[in-house]
């Protein structure tokens, strides 16, 4: 049976604009490596409505699962959960569950839950809570759209509280060989050796340093066994 797929729905003009630089991704994507699920795409959509929208119905009808950061927030430009709802087609409003934790964790800091807070108590219905130990704020889950905070401290820990209730398949394997040659002289024989073992994605990435031209090949699979196989004949034709 294969892997699980996911994607990843990058929510926020600050990402494109270059002035926040997203680590999210790198996070999820070794996350889901571990647990088995394999990361198909990665999308950034700006603050727009229709963009989000239509990246969610696109991204929900092709992998298992999805998962967003970024625009669930108190502020006007955080609409990611108004546009949840509307791809799926269900209403949206203050939920009692979300309301509570949060009226619990303003009232222990001494401040008021205002209308802008009691905003990140808007849950689309039919969704399920994502705990936030970090600032109680809720993510949620609607069908295989996996909704969560844009901060990376608090992302990490949404996505840790989640990960242990998602059915993983494989753990993805990795390994890397150095290969002190220009990629000119690697593509041939690293294209029979991709040929040779089609289960396995071999890629070649390469680098300049002090004048000398190399690659890093990376290889992956879930099966420990052609991995070990495919480096055994990449060492025979690149000896060390």
């Amino acid at each position: 049976m294969p892997n699980p797929t996911a994607a990843m729905l990058v929510i926020g003009d600050e990402i494109l604009s270059g002035r926040t630089r997203d680590a999210n991704m790198y996070h999820l994507a070794g996350q889901l490596t571990g647990q088995g699920i394999d990361l198909k795409e990665v999308r950034v959509v700006s603050d727009d409505p229709e963009a989000i929208v239509n990246a969610t119905r696109a991204l929900s009808a092709a992998y298992t699962h999805v998962f967003t950061s970024g625009g669930i927030g108190p502020t006007h430009d955080d609409i990611t959960a108004d546009c949840i709802a509307a791809a799926f087609g269900v209403s949206i409003g203050v939920r009692a569950d979300a309301r509570a934790i949060l009226q619990a964790h303003y009232d222990a800091n001494g401040q008021e839950l205002n209308d802008a807070r009691l905003r990140m108590a808007r849950i689309p219905d039919g969704a399920c809570l994502i705990d936030n130990p970090v600032s109680k704020a809720p993510g949620f889950t609607l069908r295989n759209v996996h909704v969560m905070a844009g901060v990376p401290s608090i992302f990490q820990a949404m996505l840790a509280s989640i990960l242990p209730s998602l059915t993983g398949g494989k753990p993805l394997l990795s390994v890397t060989y150095r290969v002190d040659r220009g990629e000119g002289d690697i593509a041939a024989p690293l294209g029979a050796l991709a040929a040779a073992f089609p289960q396995l994605s071999i890629g070649c990435y390469p680098f300049q340093k002090d004048g000398l031209f190399g690659a890093n090949i990376v290889m992956r699979g879930t099966d420990d066994s052609q991995l070990q196989k495919a480096m055994t004949a990449l060492k025979g034709e690149f000896p060390q």
